[in-house]
């Protein structure tokens, strides 16, 4: 009998052609948003492939009893239960890597923009205003440092990109040992989260959501900062307590942040995030191109393919 796959929000066209050939697939890149209905679909799923908004806990896979595979469309494993699936034999497969490039490019995009504080002249260009002395006092990237808080393969990969144009590199990883060959080859120095946020001028996250990173980028930390550094975060949203930020982008004592990721997703109406022109705030999108989804949806077709090929 084939096996059924069901895709809770979107993929790839391709790969879930791939797919297809394979196994019977449900498709509906909007059943993240009917929860009885993804639930009803689920009743004689082998397999279920989930991005970031699907959360795959005890009430989901009560409703799943024949699941053996959960792919992620993505990196971050916050949304999975991955104890429970592990109690149930269920594998859980992330496409590690595939977006690093994406997010890479995010962050030296977000570090162009708010080191320089020039692309918001626009309208004023267009209603004949020239604030040439207001935007002549931007910073450039060569000879500042960029600190990053996780030093997996996207930080190693935002890490090369930054050397290219001549910025220092300062890296804090709890995971990796002093004297593991990654900091030389990487050209990167080691250093705690407090001293890397006191010599930074671009500090960019990449760590896992976890009960010890929640809030991991506070008050106290965030007053560490110099007051011209930039935050961006293309991780997870809770690890960045984003009323102490908001205050301290306020009151000046940062330059600049860009928040790709939320502790509220998608955010609502009314919430507390102000409009600023040195705030960059993105629908976590950082992993997402065209070039990305491709590799990311292809990764995850192949994993969940071969797992029953096996």
């Amino acid at each position: 009998m084939s096996h059924l796959i069901v895709i809770s929000e979107f993929m790839d066209d391709t790969a879930v052609d791939c797919l297809r050939e394979q196994a019977q697939v449900d498709y509906r890149p909007d059943l993240v948003d009917k929860r009885e209905t993804l639930f009803q679909s689920l009743a004689n799923a082998r397999a279920l492939i989930v991005r970031n908004r699907t959360q795959v806990n005890r009430e989901l896979l009560e409703h799943a009893p024949q699941l053996k595979v959960v792919g992620r469309l993505g990196v971050g494993l916050d949304n999975i239960d991955l104890q429970l699936c592990e109690e149930k034999g269920i594998t859980v497969y992330p496409a590690y890597g595939a977006n690093a490039q994406a997010v890479a490019e995010y962050v030296i995009a977000s570090a162009f923009i708010l080191l320089r504080g020039a692309y918001h002249s626009s309208e004023q260009i267009v209603e004949g205003k020239w604030p040439r002395t207001q935007l002549s006092n931007g910073l450039e990237c060569a000879g500042r440092t960029m600190g990053l808080v996780g030093f997996g393969s996207i930080g190693r990969l935002t890490a090369s990109l930054a050397r290219a144009l001549g910025m220092k590199i300062i890296a804090y990883d709890p995971l990796i040992e002093a004297d593991s060959p990654v900091w030389r080859e990487a050209g990167a120095t080691r250093m705690s989260l407090d001293e890397l946020l006191q010599h930074s001028d671009v500090v960019s996250l990449h760590t896992p959501l976890t009960p010890e990173t929640r809030h991991l980028i506070n008050e106290r930390r965030i007053a560490l900062m110099k007051p011209q550094a930039v935050l961006i975060n293309s991780s997870r949203g809770g690890i960045v307590d984003e009323r102490a930020l908001v205050d301290a982008l306020k009151q000046g004592k940062l330059r600049g942040a860009a928040l790709d990721v939320f502790e509220d997703e998608p955010v609502k109406a009314g919430n507390s995030l102000p409009v600023m022109p040195n705030l960059l705030l993105t629908p976590h999108i950082a992993g997402l191109t065209e070039e990305a989804n491709k590799r990311v949806s292809d990764v995850i077709a192949e994993k969940v393919i071969g797992h029953f090929a096996e």
